[in-house]
């Protein structure tokens, strides 16, 4: 990313109420291998993406508002089920597991060109279409698998919880228990609250580490999603320790040992024996300069 679109990522990050939409756009903007949308010339510049990308967004808006218009939803299944009638069926946005192997998944601009992504991009999706069209619409971050949970026209307590990576699926409960026991992990209700714009940013940039982490060939790509989640306000502390792995596995032997030796400081006052380490790793890294 240029410092100007940095420096937007990181005030959208500190805003007051931050656009999960927005940041997770400005995220994939710059990412070398996304390809142009079809309705823009050869080499985009952000505005362009970015609007394009809210036009895609107010379209699906749109067919959402004349579909409540058309059928007054009265509740939250109902208004579920219109949902899924127009962003899974119509419009066809759906996830399959061969999507898990793509980078593309993770990218915003590419699930709305393609209409397909991993479960939290697709949520991401019925979030930001349900929040144009006057709907409410939460990201349930569930662990291994995002969800989504609708509430009625009216607000209220009442919800049901959706699968947008399978077209919009009603979930009961019993449902998302599976889901949560299929990941290794215990179910609570607590998993049910809904999720925080950063927190999905975050979970988003995990997702493009991870992707990348298993393809050693895509370091710097790696690279980018980690220097991005250090932009947000919360990060795990780990992310400054990749980093300058980082640094070091694409060639900046000196400016990921420097960082190397700056994130042993910090592990001194609680770790010394993995800051002993660390500074080990940082004096190989210098050495490679030889």
């Amino acid at each position: 990313m240029t410092e100007q679109s940095r420096a937007r990522f990181r005030t959208e990050a500190r805003a007051e109420h931050p656009d999960p939409v927005l940041l997770c756009l400005l995220a994939a903007a710059e990412h070398p291998t996304l390809p142009d949308p079809d309705d823009l010339d050869e080499a985009p510049t952000l505005e362009a993406l970015l609007a394009a990308c809210e036009a895609a967004l107010e379209r699906h808006a749109a067919a959402v508002r004349r579909a409540v218009a058309e059928r007054a939803p009265a509740g939250p299944e109902e208004t579920a089920a219109l949902l899924a009638a127009v962003l899974g069926g119509r419009e066809r946005f759906h996830g399959r597991q061969s999507d898990y192997r793509r980078l593309e998944s993770s990218l915003l601009p590419e699930v709305l060109r393609r209409r397909r992504g991993l479960p939290i991009m697709l949520s991401l999706v019925w979030m930001a279409v349900g929040r144009r069209a006057g709907l409410t619409v939460h990201g349930i971050a569930l662990p291994g698998h995002f969800i989504v949970a609708i509430g009625g026209p009216g607000g209220g307590d009442e919800y049901v919880l959706a699968d947008p990576f399978h077209g919009g699926r009603l979930l009961d409960p019993e449902d998302a228990a599976r889901l949560v026991h299929s990941a290794g992990q215990e179910f609570s209700p607590e998993l049910l609250t809904p999720a925080q714009p950063l927190d999905v940013v975050l979970r988003v940039l995990g997702n493009i580490r991870a992707w990348a982490a298993d393809r050693p060939e895509h370091a710097r790509t790696q690279l980018w999603a980690t220097e991005l989640a250090l932009l947000l306000p919360r990060h795990p502390a780990q992310l400054r320790l990749e980093r300058a792995e980082l640094l070091v596995r694409t060639g900046d032997f000196l400016g990921g040992s420097a960082e190397m030796d700056a994130y042993a400081e910090i592990l001194d006052a609680f770790d010394p024996e993995a800051a002993a380490k660390v500074r080990l790793d940082a004096r190989a890294a210098r050495h490679r300069l030889n």
